[in-house]
């Protein structure tokens, strides 16, 4: 059983919802339905182990021809009972004690009472009541499983205890059955179909795990993160059934099926007609889904006689209908079918489906013909054969942008190479070519560990010397996916490359490595350099006439040349991209302008115009098959402007759709760090702690630039400071100011500068010293050291409203609904220290309302302590304060000030807690009390408390 339970909150959910209202007294049955293997069980057991104080009470239907055991799931629960209350405990709580109906079910109870019609209905009659009588004890959970499989009685007395049960009753049945089982005259159908028109009945289908889910499945079953090559082909063979994934795993990803599991899946074969059978192994061989067509071609028989042999195998629910073929039920019956042939068997069949390909091209769609013809003759074992189609099929994966597909195929060329003597002639490439087009399709499908593992075989085969150019190519192959993985090197390859070209004559391929070297180029010592290699490289394709390189290298120059404060004239610039771009044959134009542009307008706070250019940008990525690489990096483009919009739950829609694609591990971990950014603001930190340890995880594996280090060092500040690790989050603030360079990246400096005010201590000063080095470029900038400034004042007990409130003006201009609530909070401290009460009151309203729309439980809380301790509405209007009588007032001559500390010292407060609870320095409350004492005439706190307690200052 796989260590960790995915891929079931939402089930786990309902279930828990429904047990509370269970315990609330209202009675409910739920139908949980599945798949066999699904993890029905699995969902059971998890959420019974949380079912509290509840009894759990578990009973399984079982198989036994075609019938199953009569009443063996309630058989099962009173021996459970038994053993846990006694023979005489269970007796207790029946009528009279009178157990002999229950023997029926139970020997332990002596002899059943007597036979005949009323029999039966006495029996029902005990078990409903034993039920009843349990849950007025207790909450109880019955638990049926199997259903599919129950015997005509079970499913009368179920059926029984679901109508007839008292709807106050404290339980809750809830009955597995498998769906896949429930064939047209199955007998539980018709059952189903009349519980569930009763009111305290649902339905809950239990459904396979998503591609995301079945990754973290088997993470945690191999004790690490698969490949995302491994991925497919656990994903493509178990379909998300979490017992296929566990089955597939226990012999290693590509072992073959366990005997039990085949056993399983064999089982509705071996049930049907021995010509059928031998159909469904042709077809077996045909993969997942075939063709009507394809089928009677290879097994030789017409229309009609194919569909009599099929007709059985269909009812029996092994093949389904699918357009104009059929497909096995689940993709492992099919396997199992499959691996069920003899050798000999196996190879002749993928032969004869093979030849039929080759001989009717259009019996299948391109594509899909291509790739099937190469998985037959691979099958087949016909090493030319299947080299040279899949050498074609990875052309004809490319035509239609399905990079997956053509790296799997070129992957296969490369494994089969040294057994063809003859590869190179008959693809027409040699061994080089291959390795240089294989570690392109990786990086496009996001392969990155497999292109640089080709990248140095590859190298391995070139001698520099003899072949600079193609050493030039392999090794800037290799920088271009080592920096997209965020690996060390990455210049060196660039540079070497660049090197091994000449600069004359102009060549593509020179221009190619400087606009690559030039896009690598962040540090602010790297400036010259960047801009040199793009303008070379601009030079070179515009004389060359190619424009692809020539827009790369415009969208270079204008990072280097534009300024967030100049937004107007780098708009204008990237919108002559689309002119070029429109020009240009590569997609990965289209996609880095987007990618680039998106980028700055959200550097620049035009958030709604950031999101719109990456949200076009992200269909424009799946129509091209890149939704895994330039997909999800525009997801995070526009993850990063709602989650300033406000617009937190449509962020996490995006980053939930990206994960499910299996992004590349940089790309999953900057999406993990928006979800974790919105459950730290909500206040979910089990799930911020989860979600930041898992983008650790990928980080701590490779250098990163500031854009990905700088946020990850604000969410582990924040997560700190929010589980009060004052100390750690202090150690890591003077971390930051000894180690990074933050003036090299004022973007993302300023949010950690920020963030990092509240656990400065003794670094604040330092911290000041930092953010006066770092420029402030554009609105956003300008909007965060606004915040700063005030934070740092507020942190030294100088809280400054003014400050503040030109903060607050900054966020509603760049339309930031948490900055500005942050702001508001912090101006309204400021006015509460300053005496202005109404002031306070109107900003708090203001803060609390817009919290209130985000979900920001913290912020709420901030805000609702800020208010209690001032005694402030969060209506906008300020409560007056307690007040001394008119009489009093002048007989002590205590201001209003002094007034609220002697309350506070009434109560034994220190003068440090005093300074908290009024907003004021604990050196200011010191010089309020001495000022007490002196007019009280006491010589001490605690004569100036007794006072306070005698005249009964503050009874009220």
């Amino acid at each position: 059983m796989s260590p960790l339970f995915v891929g079931r909150a939402a089930e786990l959910r309902v279930l828990g919802a429904t047990l509370a209202r269970v315990r609330a007294g209202s009675a409910t049955t739920v139908f949980l339905g599945g798949e066999a293997g699904v993890g029905k069980t699995r969902l059971i057991r998890e959420f019974t182990r949380e079912a509290g104080e509840a009894r759990v009470l578990v009973g399984g239907c079982l198989e036994l021809g075609t019938e199953g055991l009569p009443f063996a799931p309630f058989s099962a629960v009173l021996r459970q009972l038994v053993r846990d209350l006694g023979r005489d405990g269970v007796a207790a709580l029946l009528p009279g004690g009178r157990t002999r109906g229950l023997a029926r079910l139970l020997p332990e109870f002596g002899e059943p009472d007597d036979d005949g019609a009323e029999a039966r209905a006495r029996l029902f009659e005990q078990v409903l009541g034993l039920l009843e009588r349990l849950a007025e004890l207790e909450p109880t959970v019955l638990v049926i499983e199997d259903a599919h499989w129950a015997d005509r009685s079970t499913r009368d007395l179920l059926s029984f205890l679901i109508r007839y049960q008292r709807p106050d009753t404290r339980l809750l049945t809830l009955v597995t059955y498998r769906s896949d089982e429930l064939h047209r005259t199955h007998p539980l159908r018709p059952l189903l179909a009349e519980l569930s028109r009763i009111d305290w009945v649902t339905r809950l289908e239990v459904r396979r795990l998503s591609r995301r889910e079945v990754v973290e499945q088997a993470a945690s079953i191999l004790d690490h993160e698969p490949t995302a090559l491994d991925i497919d082909l656990i994903y493509a063979r178990s379909e998300g059934n979490p017992l296929f994934v566990e089955a597939l795993l226990s012999g290693g990803e590509r072992e073959a099926l366990p005997d039990s599991l085949r056993d399983l899946l064999l089982a509705s074969v071996e049930r049907l007609p021995h010509d059928t059978q031998e159909l469904l192994r042709v077809a077996g061989a045909g993969g997942a889904r075939i063709e009507h067509t394809l089928l009677a071609a290879v097994a030789g028989l017409d229309d009609g006689a194919l569909s009599r042999a099929l007709r059985p195998a269909v009812a029996g629910n092994v093949l389904v209908v699918d357009g104009e073929g059929y497909s096995f039920r689940h993709a492992l019956i099919r396997e199992a079918v499959h691996d069920d042939l003899l050798p000999g068997e196996r190879a002749r069949l993928h032969t004869r489906f093979a030849q039929t390909l080759e001989r009717d091209p259009a019996i299948l769609p391109a594509l899909r013909g291509a790739i099937e013809l190469a998985h037959h003759w691979h099958a087949a074992h016909d090493a030319p054969s299947a080299l040279l189609s899949a050498w074609r099929a990875a052309a004809a994966a490319r035509r239609s942008a399905a990079y997956d597909e053509q790296l799997r195929m070129l992957n296969r060329v490369v494994e089969l190479w040294d057994t063809v003597p003859d590869a190179a002639a008959r693809i027409e490439s040699d061994y080089v070519d291959v390795l240089r087009q294989t570690i392109t399709v990786a990086h496009l499908a996001g392969e990155f560990e497999r292109g640089i593992s080709l990248a140095k075989a590859a190298l391995r085969e070139i001698d520099r010397e003899k072949d600079p150019i193609r050493a030039a190519q392999v090794l800037r192959q290799r920088g271009l996916v080592r920096y997209d993985l965020g690996r060390t090197g990455h210049l060196d390859d660039l540079r070497a490359a660049a090197e091994l070209v000449p600069a004359d004559p102009p060549s593509r391929l020179r221009a190619q490595i400087l606009e690559n070297l030039s896009r690598a180029l962040h540090k602010a010592d790297h400036w010259a350099e960047k801009e040199a290699a793009a303008s070379e490289a601009m030079r070179i394709a515009r004389e060359l006439g190619d424009t692809d390189i020539e827009a790369h290298a415009l969208i270079t120059m204008t990072w280097a040349k534009y300024r967030y404060s100049t937004m107007d004239a780098q708009v204008s610039a990237f919108a002559q991209l689309p002119e070029i771009a429109g020009k240009a044959t590569s997609y990965n134009v289209l996609m880095r302008a987007a990618i680039s542009e998106s980028d700055a307008l959200e550097g620049a706070g035009l958030h709604e115009e950031a999101a719109g250019v990456a949200r076009k940008g992200i269909a424009e990525a799946e129509a091209y098959g890149l939704a895994r690489t330039s997909g999800a990096f525009l997801a995070i483009n526009l993850a990063e402007p709602l989650l300033s919009l406000g617009r937190w739950d449509e962020a996490l829609e995006v980053i939930e759709r990206a994960l499910d694609v299996v992004p590349p591990p940089p790309y999953r971990a900057s999406l993990q760090g928006f979800a974790t950014d919105i459950a730290l603001a909500r206040g979910d930190l089990d799930r911020a702690e989860t979600l930041f340890h898992a983008s650790t995880s990928v980080l701590v594996g490779g250098t990163f630039r500031d854009q990905t280090v700088y946020p990850h060092l604000r969410r582990e500040i924040t997560l700190h400071l929010a589980h009060g690790r004052a100390e750690e989050a202090s150690a890591l603030v003077a971390k930051v100011l000894r180690n990074y360079e933050l003036a090299a990246s004022p973007r993302y400096a300023w949010p950690l500068l920020v963030a990092s005010v509240p656990a400065a201590g003794p670094a604040l000063a330092e911290l000041r010293d930092q953010a006066g080095r770092l420029e402030v470029d554009g609105r956003l900038q300008e909007a965060h050291s606004l915040t700063f400034a005030a934070e740092v004042a507020r942190v030294s007990d100088s809280p400054d409203r003014a400050m503040w409130d030109r903060a607050v003006d900054a966020w509603v201009a760049l339309r930031q609904p948490y900055a500005e609530a942050r702001a508001l909070l912090g101006s309204a401290f400021a006015a509460v220290a300053a005496g202005e009460r109404e002031v306070a009151a109107e900003r708090l309203s203001r803060a609390g309302h817009l919290a209130g729309e985000l979900g920001a439980n913290p912020l709420i809380a901030e805000i609702g302590s800020l208010a209690k301790r001032a005694r402030l509405s969060l209506t906008g209007e300020a409560e007056a304060p307690p007040d001394l009588t008119p009489s009093e007032e002048a007989r002590l001559g205590l201001t209003a000030r002094e007034r609220e500390v002697l309350r506070l010292v009434a109560t034994g407060r220190s003068n440090r807690e005093i300074a908290a609870e009024l907003f004021i320095s604990a050196k200011t409350a010191s010089v309020h009390v001495s000022n007490i004492l002196a007019k009280l005439g006491v010589a001490s706190r605690g004569e100036a408390a007794a006072t306070a307690h005698r005249l009964h200052l503050f009874d009220q």
